[in-house]
């Protein structure tokens, strides 16, 4: 994928189309073997830097997202349960009773969550997360590395470790290591560039788009909005390249055939899992109004991150929506050298096309209003055209600018490349060239350097729940009922459920689900619907306050415990414990006892 320089020939390589520069004499294959080693290892500990503090120390979690590392714990708790219970994968019933979740519709990472099923069950589910989050950086750059170093600049390790690293420790990677790890987990990207530049090796179309099929089905069940993303970046740089070098274009035959047999095998694969998504029970048309305004503040592209050695998080306060969705924020340095970069190798149309995604998703991520330092300008931007389109409904804006960060990634690969090839025709000036490269990067990178992610001592899971006290409270298909009920904002009750391998069913969720209530389409909720007794109980967990009761109220907290078959209602640590069980006391009648951790009502008599 290099762009040869005028003044010499080089050979062309059969990654689909790809230019392959002779590898420089660098001691032989073992110590290539041994740069690479190196290059791995420095990941490995890049990785376990940024999960230090979980860790280091067993009972921590994230401490700005604990929500969705509680989802993720339930995620992988039913990964364990389809391996061993031979459970349906694409929906559960053990969350959201008497409904399911269409966890096709969620993140349910069933590509990592079955394979993981050993260290989930002999682990648990909190250490089965924290491999992942770990392991998924680690192999994102690994992935990456060998991409550049065998595919795209073929014998440059230095350049290759360079793009690697940033690709998987940008500042965007390490705000979404906050507990999104299916979202920074992105190993399965490099390995479907590869598999597509090889679609034009003739007279291997079959063979090649079979493989890229696997990849694409194998993305698809661990995060599908970063495929869609992958797939309109790489159709953009191939149709550069297409346009950009003749020579190519005597590959577009079996390159078209290829992409056919992949599109063709990856529908039949997918369209099951698909159609239970879109179609199936629990499917929602979208995300919310409020979720799709989540943009990226025009400033951030400048700013730094509070997870990077140069950020805090008061400057980087109000620039995204939360610690977890700081997609840009690369730095003024940066983004002046990756500017000089794209000016410096505009004749390489690979460097051209990787520049217009990047001003592409951009200019998308921007969202349906252009905001500028916390504040919206009223300038209307292009997303407010395509944000309710099928499936672009469902894609949250701000994260076109995440896709920017391998892009730079990739940019930043290209222009060490070319340094070198520099101080390899100018030995004389080798020196300076080396200098004034390390002070532009360390300039550049040393601010956006990624920092530990901040924890917090996780609550224990009550004996009440560990202990499986609460079986006999369960039998005749009866749920527990969790106060507060999970959802966004509180999650701690699939923890619970996850501790108990799922064996514990519970009312309501934290998960996207359909408003199914008259007038709202079946856009995304971040739970079910509400329920009276569900909206009494989150005012008194926002406010402390127990609200007026009445007949009326103690009627519909009966008909809502018996919607949801509770057989018992628990209160676990909570800062507004004490209103809670007031209010669940007055609106049942029923004094709870303190076992195992929890309070508890036995309802049942109300319920049968």
């Amino acid at each position: 994928m290099t762009t040869p320089d005028s003044a010499r020939q080089v050979p062309r390589s059969e990654a689909g189309g790809a230019t392959r520069r002779p590898e420089r004499p660098s001691g032989g294959a073992g110590s290539g073997r041994w740069r690479d080693t190196a290059a791995v290892a420095s990941f490995a500990v890049l990785g376990l830097w940024v999960t230090a503090r979980m860790w280091l120390n067993p009972h921590d979690g994230i401490r700005d997202n604990p929500t969705d590392m509680a989802q993720f714990e339930w995620m992988f708790a039913h990964g364990a349960r389809v391996v061993t219970e031979f459970a349906y994968p694409f929906s559960s019933d053990r969350m959201n009773v008497p409904e399911s979740v269409n966890l096709m519709a969620n993140t349910s990472v069933l590509s990592v969550s079955l394979p993981m099923t050993p260290i989930t069950l002999l682990f648990g589910t909190r250490a089965a997360f924290l491999v992942f989050l770990t392991l998924g950086l680690i192999a994102t750059a690994t992935a990456w590395y060998f991409l550049l170093s065998r595919v795209v600049l073929p014998g440059a390790r230095g350049p290759a470790w360079l793009g690697a690293t940033f690709c998987a420790y940008a500042p965007a990677m390490v705000s979404h290591a906050n507990a999104h790890p299916n979202i920074v987990s992105q190993y399965v990207v490099p390995l479907i560039i590869w598999r597509t530049l090889r679609l034009g090796d003739s007279g291997r179309w079959l063979r090649n788009g079979l493989l890229l099929a696997l990849v694409i089905v194998w993305q698809a069940f661990l995060n599908l909005e970063i495929l869609l993303m992958t797939a309109i970046g790489v159709a953009v740089v191939v149709v550069a390249m297409v346009i950009g070098r003749s020579e190519l274009r005597v590959r577009v035959r079996p390159f078209a055939a290829g992409i056919g047999v992949a599109a063709v095998v990856s529908a039949v694969l997918l369209a099951y899992p698909l159609y239970v998504q879109f179609f199936g029970p629990g499917a929602y048309h979208g995300l919310s109004w409020v979720i799709r305004g989540y943009s990226t503040d025009l400033a951030s592209f400048f700013a730094y991150s509070r997870e990077s050695l140069a950020g805090d998080a008061r400057s980087a306060a109000g620039l995204a929506k939360n610690p977890t969705e700081e997609n840009a924020f690369f730095g003024w340095p940066l983004v002046i050298l990756v500017t000089a970069l794209v000016w410096w190798l505009r004749r390489n149309v690979v460097v051209l096309g990787l520049a217009a995604l990047g001003l592409l998703f951009a200019v998308l991520s921007l969202g349906r209003e252009i905001r500028f330092d916390r504040r919206g300008t009223g300038v209307p931007g292009p997303w407010a055209l395509l944000e309710e389109l099928p499936v672009l409904h469902s894609v949250v804006p701000t994260r076109w600018a995440l896709a920017i960060t391998p892009i730079i990634g990739l940019i930043l690969a290209y222009g060490a490349e070319r340094v070198r090839d520099l101080a390899s025709r100018y030995p004389d000036r080798r020196s300076q060239i080396r200098l004034a490269t390390v002070t532009g990067l360390a300039m550049a990178l040393v601010p956006v350097l990624p920092t530990p992610l901040p924890t917090k001592r996780l609550e224990p899971v009550p004996a009440f729940v560990s202990s499986g006290a609460w079986r006999p409270y369960l039998a005749g298909g009866r749920s527990v009922v969790t106060l507060p009920l999970p959802d966004t904002e509180y999650a701690e009750p699939l923890r619970w459920s996850a501790r108990t391998r799922q064996e514990m069913p519970i009312a309501r969720g934290y998960f996207l689900g359909p408003d199914t209530r008259p007038g709202r389409n079946r856009v995304a909720l971040f739970s079910a619907p509400p329920r009276p007794t569900s909206s009494f109980f989150d005012t008194i967990r926002r406010s402390g306050e127990v609200p007026p009761i009445s007949e009326r109220t103690r009627r519909m907290a009966v008909e809502d415990l018996r919607y949801w078959r509770a057989g018992v209602v628990i209160l676990g640590s909570h800062e507004h414990a004490d209103a809670l069980r007031t209010g669940m006391t007055e609106l049942t009648g029923i004094e709870p006892e303190h076992t195992g951790g929890v309070w508890l009502w036995d309802v049942r008599p109300l319920t049968e």
